[in-house]
């Protein structure tokens, strides 16, 4: 906003009514008009420094960055007591990426201005950008105490508050912000991603819908909807409301960030475009990092794991053996660890199996970065990339030269800092590269297991688990997010065919249950034969594939860790093998444990395969045969060979790198 404080041209009536008018057009947002009246002043009085910040924030509203920081600058340099100027320049300072210097700006104001409001919100979103949640808080609280209604300052709280894990309190913080403007849509939106956080899906669709009608352009709202109404298999209207985001995203508009896209389609050009815009928008490459990168090559290669999963966590579950069996005549292995505070069992034991375990969730991006490279890490490999806890921006600004993506996020990264993707040729095939920015480093298979792991002694009996006897089970434990009408299509005609047949899967709210059943009563089938099982211990939850017959599969979003659970256990997997990233991860597990009869390339081949094993126990015994015999020698759960093929790919990547060769594919 422009600044108020007066003119040295104020003192002549004519010129302060100039003036006054164009703080009306600038305070009423009709910039182009406002510029050309204070151009016109400054033409009269080139070192009036009201009139220079001012412009300097107009032509940082009009997004001309460069020319507004360079104008609110010299008005400073001018007057350095100007606490709007300083606290304008601060914001322009945190856009691009420079939190610390915004910090400082927004500390000269308030030591002019001790009350002022805005500069401390503003200081707390710079200390959020830092990851200093804590202090960040006490600035907003610092905002609101001085200014009870300023409703901004409550909604960032609110941000603040959800970082922290404190949910309960960022509630009340949204809503506090939402009764002083009811008219806050960004309000609305930070709102349902809380009510996301606390299971309470339905509460969360609602506050995006009330967000969007407050203004439908607001950034990435649509998809956070749509993941929303996929968690609540609220499928009506899907067609359009999909229709109409592949739309914006192809128009480069910020409609989604990427991973709700990943259970809508299965075109990878859209995933490829989804992840392109958000990274742009996002985190865009700081290439001034990149001069000081050391790329010399030493008698041990560094590799830095970086990840918010490191606790009781899929992504543990997959990679905690891989840090454990890193030959360490060769590689020196870092854990960089950024998410929830915890001690838990999966936790201390990735720190145990790394050299050197770093807590990093209190440190900011730069400082993750500064770490890195003072280790002199020369592989940096992201395990989050688009999930939860992600921290993208340490990427972005050069972790280490050469930066790979493997297992968090199942797509393209979108950014030309990923030097590789780690993948298989049945998830990546030759054909599919054009649809990743990163070069593609092959693996014989690829995901990692855990051969340590043990199959639970316990088991169920059905009427333990409430399932009727004598019945065929069809399982799927899958989130509800994956399963799309297409796939539900499939799984009613394949109810029907088989007689007595049920179908047991994973609903992790009522409101999923209730439409799911009403979804399969639409489709001919009495929702008597819908089972849904409940959230058990990890041993409970495996020893429950046991009285399963054969798992269905989603697509296009495929099964990952609940598919080599499930294979783990000795229960069949039945894919459709799609196009995307994660509509191909499936078929890569089978062809991995060399059960690839079970891939399928059709809806039509889906089906009846799924009705022909239900119907010829002799044919489905034969695969579970095989299956169990498979596990102790298939490279789906030999981490050794998995490690040693990783390790491979490492040093073909350090080769190139240290030879000043540009990343390329690489095959092993």
């Amino acid at each position: 906003m422009p600044s108020q404080k007066k003119s040295n041209l104020m003192s002549s009536s004519k010129q302060a009514q100039v003036i006054q008018e164009a703080l009306s057009l600038h305070q009423s947002g009709q910039l182009d008009e406002a510029e050309i009246y204070y151009n016109k002043l400054l033409k009269q009085s080139p070192k009036d420094t009201f009139l220079l910040s001012n412009l300097g924030t107009l032509k940082l509203q009009k997004n001309s960055l460069e020319d507004g920081i360079k104008l609110i600058e010299k008005s400073l340099n001018i007057d350095s007591n100007q606490p709007d100027a300083l606290n304008n320049l601060g914001v322009v300072l945190q856009r691009h990426n420079r939190p610390i210097d915004a910090i400082d700006k927004y500390d000269r104001a308030i030591a002019i201005v001790p009350s002022y409001a805005e500069a401390f919100s503003n200081r707390g979103n710079a200390l959020m950008d830092l990851n200093r949640f804590d202090e960040a808080l006490d600035n907003y609280n610092h905002a609101v105490n001085i200014k009870p209604d300023y409703a901004r300052a409550f909604s960032n709280r609110g941000n603040a508050l959800k970082n922290l894990n404190r949910f309960d309190e960022a509630l009340e913080s949204y809503d506090q912000a939402i009764a002083l403007n009811p008219n806050y849509a960004n309000a609305f939106s930070n709102r349902g991603e809380t009510l996301i956080k606390l299971g309470q899906i339905e509460k969360a669709v609602d506050s995006y819908q009330r967000s969007i009608l407050l203004n439908p352009d607001l950034d990435y709202i649509l998809g956070e909807l749509l993941n929303a109404k996929m968690r609540l298999c609220l499928w009506n209207n899907l067609s359009k409301e999909l229709r109409d985001l592949k739309t914006k995203i192809k128009k480069n508009e910020k409609a989604s960030n990427p991973f709700p896209l990943l259970s809508l389609t299965d075109e990878p050009d859209i995933l490829k475009k989804v992840s392109e815009n958000y990274v742009k928008d996002k985190y865009p490459a700081n290439t001034q990092q990149l001069n000081d990168l050391s790329k010399s090559k030493k008698s041990k290669i560094k590799i830095g794991y970086f990840s918010p999963d490191f606790r009781s966590h899929p992504v543990s579950t997959l990679t905690a053996e891989i840090c454990e069996l890193h030959d360490r005549d060769q590689f020196e292995i870092h854990g960089f660890y950024f998410g929830p505070v915890t001690k838990d069992e999966m936790n201390r034991r990735i720190s145990l199996g790394v050299d050197y375990f770093h807590n990093v969730q209190s440190l900011s991006d730069d400082d993750v970065v500064k770490l890195s490279r003072s280790i002199d890490i020369d592989i940096a490999v992201d395990l989050a990339g688009f999930t939860d806890f992600q921290r993208m921006g340490i990427f972005s600004r050069f972790a280490a030269p050469i930066q790979v993506s493997y297992i968090g996020y199942l797509g393209t990264m979108g950014a030309d800092y990923y030097d590789y993707i780690l993948a298989d040729s049945t998830i990546i095939p030759i054909k599919n590269q054009k649809y990743y920015t990163e070069k593609i480093a092959y693996l014989p298979s690829y995901q990692a297991n855990d051969s340590k792991r043990i199959r639970p002694e316990i088991s169920f009996n059905r009427k333990d688990l409430g399932l009727p006897e004598g019945s065929f089970i069809f399982c799927c434990f899958n989130n509800t997010y994956k399963i799309t009408p297409k796939t539900f299509d499939s799984w009613a005609r394949i109810l029907k065919e088989v007689k007595g047949s049920i179908l047991l899967i994973y609903a992790d709210n009522e409101v999923a249950k209730t439409n799911l059943q009403k979804e399969i009563s639409n489709r001919g089938v009495n929702s008597s034969r819908l089972f849904f099982g409940k959230r058990l211990s990890k041993f409970e939850y495996l020893a429950r594939y046991r009285v399963a017959d054969l798992f269905l599969d989603t697509q296009p979003y495929n099964a990952g860790t609940t598919a080599s659970d499930a294979l783990w256990m000795g229960l069949p997997v039945l894919t459709l093998c799609g196009n995307s990233f994660p509509a191909r991860m499936a078929a890569s597990l089978l062809n991995a444990v060399n059960i690839p009869e079970l891939i399928t390339s059709t809806q039509d081949e889906y089906e009846s395969l799924a009705i022909e094993l239900a119907s010829k126990p002799k044919k489905l015994k034969l695969i579970k045969d095989k299956l169990d015999g498979n596990i102790s020698t298939a490279s789906l759960f030999d981490s050794h060979k998995f490690t040693k093929s990783l390790e491979s790919l490492y040093h073909k990547m350090v080769d190139r790198q240290c030879n000043g060769l540009d990343p390329d594919h690489i095959y092993e």
